[in-house]
């Protein structure tokens, strides 16, 4: 058995902002592969398609990122409640690093024809199983440090890396595409971001090597010998509610970033530069606000802001795709700011919420898995339903009709789990400050 005393308590905002940084990157790696699809891949890599089915297949490679990440949670939760969250952070970061850095090396269909879809789909499954570890051992080695009171709060950290992610990996491909031609920009410029992503491994696994293993981990007497038959066992329900109520976070997330740059230029006609400033301006307010979320979870309860989450969603889809459907930058982006506020407002205290409903002993495993397949129902279809959907519509009012039930799926899931924040007990006053009973 490990001893908890003899670990020395780390800075919290260190250890924090480690986590914070290493999730960046990791979401940079996932995000980077997001924009490639929606702008160039299609082309590249399936030229033999009209241009909605090679869009459709570019976001079926996006998707198989989806399906991995819940195998992802399945062997690194295995590995986090068995051996630890420590090793998770690094083996993960690498696999995701790793894989990120050859898709920017793979030959595209017209140099060795079949096995350019073939190899993007498997380096993009490496991306989803890293991706899948990522998550649970980043926000575990938070929650698990932090004090009840403010855990809300630091687990959030967690929660800002996919913002700087996203920011990061749009960014690099916003000065490309301004600074490049097409003809530049679709022969190399769109690998030089998955090539980058070694340089933002490398710093991410300097910033994680030296951080302490989790007290709670280092507490436990006995370990789950199989984590994942518990899971099924014991918490399936649990599992399949939280994985429901997540689902609408990552269908509006995706729905902004992936579909809706899609949407934009293909459809619409809008400038790509300005799509991708429009979609970062909301992504920066969403970043900034996720702190300030997170401490309104750790006074008023973690369900209560889930709740209004989803239901703020389900009122603003038809308004959104209204919005969006004018082509207008600033009415895009207050359509797009809108929703991502509401995905901001459940998915800011997701990180201290599902850690919470876990024991410790399934914690990584039974958190991991129900986080991912929501990215599953959430993520890896929306893209494609949405594509599909919106073909020939002048509004896409069926991506909006789409978003609704998604997000009402979700609102009953949350209704159905319990309340987690911890319960503080009253401060206690020395009986020498208490007044004299009277009589």
């Amino acid at each position: 058995m490990h001893d908890a005393r003899s670990v020395r308590a780390p800075s919290m905002f260190r250890l924090a902002t480690a986590s914070l940084v290493g999730t960046a990157v990791e979401f940079y790696d996932f995000f980077v592969y997001g924009t490639a699809a929606a702008l160039v891949l299609g082309p590249l890599f399936f030229p033999t398609f009209s241009p909605l089915a090679g869009t459709l297949a570019a976001f079926g490679t996006f998707g198989v990122g989806f399906i991995a990440r819940p195998l992802g949670s399945v062997l690194f939760g295995h590995i986090g409640d068995r051996r630890g969250r420590r090793p998770v952070l690094i083996v993960s970061l690498l696999l995701t690093g790793a894989s990120t850095v050859a898709v920017g090396c793979v030959p595209t269909y017209g140099s060795i024809g079949i096995a350019a879809p073939v190899l993007l789909l498997v380096l993009r499954f490496l991306q989803g199983l890293g991706l899948g570890g990522e998550w649970g051992g980043a926000v575990l080695l938070t929650a698990e440090h932090a004090p009840d009171h403010r855990r809300g709060l630091w687990s959030s950290f967690p929660q800002i890396g996919p913002s700087l992610g996203f920011l990061l990996a749009n960014g690099v491909m916003l000065v490309l595409s301004a600074a490049l031609t097409e003809a530049q920009f679709a022969s190399w410029g769109w690998r030089v971001p998955f090539w980058a992503a070694g340089v933002l491994a490398a710093a991410g696994l300097w910033l994680r090597g030296s951080l302490a293993e989790s007290p709670r981990f280092l507490e436990l007497r006995e370990h789950a010998r199989v984590p994942l038959a518990e899971v099924v066992r014991g918490h399936w329900r649990l599992v399949l509610l939280t994985a429901g109520g997540l689902s609408v976070g990552y269908a509006v997330f995706y729905a902004v970033t992936t579909w809706g740059l899609a949407y934009g230029v293909e459809q619409l006609g809008v400038g790509r530069t300005v799509m991708l400033a429009c979609i970062m301006a909301a992504v920066v307010v969403k970043g900034a606000l996720t702190p300030v979320v997170a401490v309104l979870g750790d006074r008023y309860g973690r369900r209560p802001l889930c709740l209004a989450g989803c239901a703020a969603t389900a009122l603003w889809m038809f308004p959104m795709i209204a919005l969006l459907s004018t082509g207008e930058p600033l009415l895009m982006f207050l359509g797009f700011l809108v929703a991502l506020l509401a995905f901001i407002t459940m998915f800011a205290v997701i990180a201290a919420y599902l850690p919470e409903l876990y024991e410790p002993r399934v914690r990584c495993t039974g958190a991991a898995v129900g986080y991912n397949l929501g990215g599953v129902l959430g993520g890896a279809l929306t893209p494609i339903v949405a594509t599909a959907v919106a073909h020939g519509e002048r509004v896409p009012w069926g991506v909006a009709a789409y978003l609704t039930g998604v997000a009402l799926l979700s609102l009953g899931c949350f209704a159905l789990l319990p309340e987690t924040r911890p319960v503080l007990a009253a401060p206690v006053t020395p009986a020498a400050e208490r007044p004299a009973a009277r009589g």
